[in-house]
């Protein structure tokens, strides 16, 4: 036997032509389907492989073979499911349970004339065969449609096998070695955290515009990055021109004479993170790697204060001596009003030591005019600790 010039499909060939067999297959099997049967169902191109075993499951396949000459042959394979689904948008609903094995004449005709006109079809993307000899066995490759019913949404399997030997799919060249530096101008999500503070419920509820919050646990080089459940110190160098002198560093003191009952002196944790910014990956791998990255954008975005994941305030990020603070230039409390309102009182607190009625809450001032300090203050929106 000569050598043949027959270029057969391998398995390993097939991952750069899919994109081949996905243009041309797909849409020849959805006309025929829709002109044939109506615009009821959808095909999809599920695969293409080389291996019997992945065509296979539980579900029986009514199966049509039309040859194309002497020893090539195509097989349509359609399973027991979308036999059932094509039949039922046809004929309607059967009296009883679908079954493969008994159909009827003018069933079996409808899926075999269907099966003729999409061989016309298909067979006009095949070459002509090359001069072989007598073969018994010929490799093929397999299509594996999902059929979907658009009005109930149930699916099932159709199988075209075509004899590779006839096919001349194009392939996708390969562009060399591909390298990670390709993504690294893709850009993620991360939050930044700037610090955190401890918080009486005192100053918390008069915070004002133009205050100051210094966040105690913060490092001016660092700041704490999270992307999803990942999280890791980001490196950088402080932006002198955030310093903000010590002696404006604003606020209000609380004095030490003014009368503050318990509830006043509960302390709460403060986070200030930045709104969410844009990382590029090559960016996060610099951090990853402990290098000192220039993050200077992310000075110019808002500071989002927060106590158990609700939001206070907001500002913009100063340096007071060695930690980082906000200058406050929102105060979310009337917001926060509304939602204490509706909150249950905590859990170990009796309804009779919580302080003030839900009429009285006191709307906190978002302008310079204060709030006095003998407003009350609703603490059940706060979890306190057991031993409070």
């Amino acid at each position: 036997m000569s050598t043949q010039s027959v270029n057969l499909i391998n398995s390993k060939d097939l991952s750069y032509q899919y994109d081949w067999f996905q243009k041309t297959f797909p849409p020849v099997v959805q006309e025929v389907f829709d002109n044939f049967f109506g615009q009821n169902f959808t095909f999809t191109l599920l695969g293409v492989c080389k291996n019997v075993n992945a065509v296979s499951d539980k579900d029986a396949y009514f199966v049509t073979k039309i040859k194309i000459d002497k020893q090539h042959d195509i097989f349509f394979r359609i399973s027991e499911t979308s036999i059932s689904l094509i039949l039922e948008r046809v004929l309607g609903r059967p009296n009883g349970a679908f079954d493969l094995n008994k159909l009827t004449e003018l069933e079996t005709k409808i899926i075999t004339t269907f099966n003729d006109c999409l061989y016309r079809s298909v067979v006009n993307f095949l070459k002509p065969a090359p001069p072989t000899l007598a073969r018994t066995n010929f490799d093929v490759v397999y299509l594996v449609f999902i059929l979907t019913d658009g009005e109930t949404g149930k699916s099932g399997r159709f199988v075209v096998t075509l004899p590779d030997v006839l096919l001349e799919p194009e392939s996708i060249e390969a562009q060399g070695e591909f390298s990670v530096e390709h993504f690294e101008k893709s850009t993620i999500q991360a939050r930044l955290e700037v610090g955190r503070t401890i918080f009486k419920l005192h100053d918390l509820k008069h915070l004002e515009i133009d205050d100051m919050v210094v966040f105690e646990n913060s490092n001016t080089d660092r700041l704490k990055l999270y992307f999803r459940d990942y999280e890791t110190d980001v490196l950088l160098k402080p932006n002198l021109s955030l310093v903000v002198p010590v002696d404006n560093d604003g606020g209000s003191e609380v004095s030490e004479n003014e009368n503050i009952n318990i509830w006043d002196s509960i302390e709460v944790e403060m986070v200030g993170h930045f709104d969410a910014v844009d990382i590029t990956l090559g960016e996060l791998k610099k951090i990853q790697a402990g290098m000192v990255v220039d993050l200077t954008s992310i000075y110019q975005n808002r500071v989002t204060l927060t106590v158990e994941d609700k939001q206070i305030a907001s500002g913009e990020l100063v340096i007071i001596n060695d930690k980082y603070g906000v200058k406050i230039t929102e105060v979310y409390a009337p917001k926060a009003a509304d939602e204490i309102a509706q909150a249950p009182v905590s859990e170990g607190v009796p309804a009779s030591d919580t302080v003030g009625a839900v009429d009285d809450i006191p709307e906190v001032s978002t302008g310079g005019d204060g709030v006095g300090d003998d407003e009350e203050f609703d603490y059940s929106d706060f979890d306190l600790e057991e031993d409070i």
